[in-house]
């Protein structure tokens, strides 16, 4: 939701204002630090149960990040918004996405054990997904800034998607793959998790929800 655009038209801090008023229930992923802004309407939410944060992070090496997610937040300003989340009261956690076989999984570990030093307090992770068009230029993207690790990553993340393909649509697949480097990465983040003091994100509550007003009639007596 925090596009750079949003700095200047402010449609999600609008639409933050919306749910804030009903305290209806919302979840955030984002890797922009400019979520802080919103952190008034978040913390409100909070207060009723009604609001929880998950910060993206793919990498915490600068130079890498910069070549997966140019134009977005440093790995130090996402940890930066981490704690300002925290200390306003709004419950936070990390998603660790995409993972890259071959290329940032090794850093599972201390993505978890930073975020959590910042203030995280749970945790989720995808692998990376390479639907329809995105597969080619991944590829393209990989020849370009990783050529000596092109084909230890492709034929990884082939190995996860059951062989011979980059993509696996199967809902129940999709986001975390299947084989043996999907449980290895799967037992790295668990144990990621148990030694940093990550837990599951905190279900979220409409008990405070406030019901809106009759709906006006149609017709005009």
């Amino acid at each position: 939701p925090y596009q750079p655009v949003e700095r200047r038209l402010g449609i999600t801090r609008r639409c933050l204002e919306v749910l804030a008023r009903f305290r209806n229930p919302v979840a955030i992923i984002t890797k922009n630090q400019l979520v802080t802004r919103d952190a008034d309407l978040l913390g409100k939410l909070a207060a009723h149960q009604a609001a929880a944060v998950n910060i993206s992070v793919t990498s915490l090496d600068p130079k890498l990040q910069r070549v997966l997610e140019p134009r977005t937040s440093t790995p130090r300003a996402r940890l930066e918004t981490i704690s300002r989340l925290r200390e306003a009261g709004i419950p936070v956690g990390v998603m660790v996405a995409p993972i890259i076989p071959g290329l940032t999984d090794h850093e599972v570990p201390s993505i978890l054990q930073a975020c959590a030093e910042a203030g995280a307090q749970f945790a989720g992770y995808t692998v990376v997904r390479l639907p329809y068009a995105v597969a080619p230029l991944f590829e393209r993207w990989l020849e370009e800034h990783f050529p000596d690790r092109r084909e230890k990553v492709l034929g990884r993340i082939r190995h996860l998607r059951g062989g011979g393909r980059l993509n696996d649509p199967r809902f129940q697949s999709r986001m975390r793959g299947e084989g043996v480097f999907a449980e290895q990465i799967s037992a790295l983040f668990r144990t990621g998790c148990r030694r940093a003091g990550l837990g599951a994100r905190p279900s979220l509550s409409t008990a405070a929800f406030r019901r809106p007003n009759d709906q006006l009639s149609l017709f005009v007596e």
